[in-house]
């Protein structure tokens, strides 16, 4: 199971919207997380499974406390709240100013949510929504994290210029330099386009040799349909069956391609990871005895 975070450049809005849908058509058990310095949105804009408003406290604010003293993935879900559709998620901060309270805890978080896939009792993907980044954004320390990294741009030539600007950015900071389009090395870049459905796979073809000829290592992996109405039902903000939205049916088939290509490299790396511990707790164990 991997940690797959989400972020954008500025002047590409959209990142909630992405992350949230999804999260909602995932195929397996999944946690939003939002983790955006700059405070989330989903304590705004959703209703949590009670019909209530969802509790701002709980959340990114509450495990700060927690995660001083050291975090155990599965504590996280002590800090989850249910959307009304039964999403499970880790409400974000309120301001920006809250972020101080996570200075020098983002490794730890992330690596409890890339952990959280092995735990034993409730194992889960986590998708991060790391809203808007630059340079010395704090949130880029989970990417290290991260089994996937993907960047949410719109199709205006200044927002993938910045696109692509910033993947190249990023792989220098992930990856130790540019990369080549075939380089496997972790955490993989992608893209995913809010594009027009007419012209989305043309969209992507272009924008992938864009990407591939300036070296980033990135390229797109999906894209999500420009669906204003969709983007509102999925907010609660407007009725209608979301589930044949262009928003949702676009994003089933972004995850569905996302698992096609990566879901077998997820699953052996979590095997992997449970191998290892097993081994390192038998060795633990033989030394006790000794």
């Amino acid at each position: 199971m991997a940690l797959i975070a989400l972020a954008a450049d500025k002047g590409s809005p959209g990142v909630t919207t992405a992350a949230v849908a999804l999260a909602a058509v995932w195929p397996r058990r999944v946690l939003l997380a939002e983790t955006d310095p700059a405070g989330g949105d989903l304590v705004y804009r959703s209703a949590a499974a009670h019909g209530g408003p969802l509790n701002p406290n709980t959340g990114m604010l509450s495990i700060a406390a927690t995660a001083r003293r050291g975090l155990v993935p599965d504590q996280l879900w002590d800090h989850v709240q249910p959307l009304s559709g039964g999403l499970e998620v880790l409400v974000g901060l309120g301001i920006a100013e809250q972020a101080a309270g996570l200075a020098g805890l983002w490794p730890t978080l992330g690596h409890a949510f890339a952990s959280l896939g092995d735990s034993p009792h409730a194992p889960a993907d986590v998708i991060a929504d790391c809203g808007r980044i630059s340079g010395d954004t704090p949130a880029v320390e989970l990417f290290a994290h991260a089994s996937l990294v993907l960047l949410v741009s719109r199709t205006e030539p200044e927002a993938l210029a910045r696109v692509r600007d910033r993947a190249a950015a990023l792989a220098g900071k992930l990856h130790g330099g540019p990369r080549g389009a075939a380089s496997l090395a972790n955490p993989v870049i992608g893209v995913v386009l809010i594009a027009d459905t007419g012209n989305a796979a043309k969209l992507a073809s272009q924008v992938t040799d864009m990407l591939v000829h300036a070296q980033t290592g990135a390229r797109v992996v999906g894209t999500l349909a420009d669906d204003p109405a969709g983007a509102e039902q999925l907010a609660g903000r407007r009725r209608g069956r979301l589930d044949k939205s262009l928003l949702i049916r676009s994003a089933r088939k972004v995850t569905a391609d996302l698992y096609q290509q990566y879901g077998a490299a997820w699953a052996a790396s979590a095997q992997a990871q449970q191998t290892q511990a097993r081994a390192q707790q038998a060795h633990q164990g033989h030394g006790a005895g000794r």
